[in-house]
């Protein structure tokens, strides 16, 4: 079993960490599933990506301000870098973590 790790100590290494903000009843949120999916295939190890399902994590979406989903947070070094609401095409997601896995 992997060992918790806490959303801080997550965001907060060198690695790039790109958080999908998600829910269940979110249709776009479903058409970036094979997306993002592909997007990790091609990142590899350079990147991380998360999913939080804000219905789940109520308290913790208010707190990083999110206002609707599908949202995506691009952290690096504990620094939030990049924000995005609504749906992104996969080559301009892979472009903003190439940009941060350096």
């Amino acid at each position: 079993m992997a060992a918790k790790v806490s959303f801080k100590d997550l965001v907060n290494g060198e690695k790039p960490v790109l958080v999908d903000f998600t829910a269940a009843w979110c249709g776009p949120c479903k058409m970036m599933a094979p997306v993002l999916e592909d997007v990790k295939k091609k990142i590899g190890e350079k990147a991380t990506i998360v999913k939080i399902d804000i219905d789940h994590n109520q308290q913790f979406a208010t707190n990083m301000g999110i206002s609707g989903v599908p949202t995506f947070v691009l952290f690096k070094k504990g620094r939030e870098e990049w924000r995005n609401v609504g749906m992104i095409s996969g080559q301009q997601l892979l472009g903003v973590l190439e940009k941060y896995a350096h």
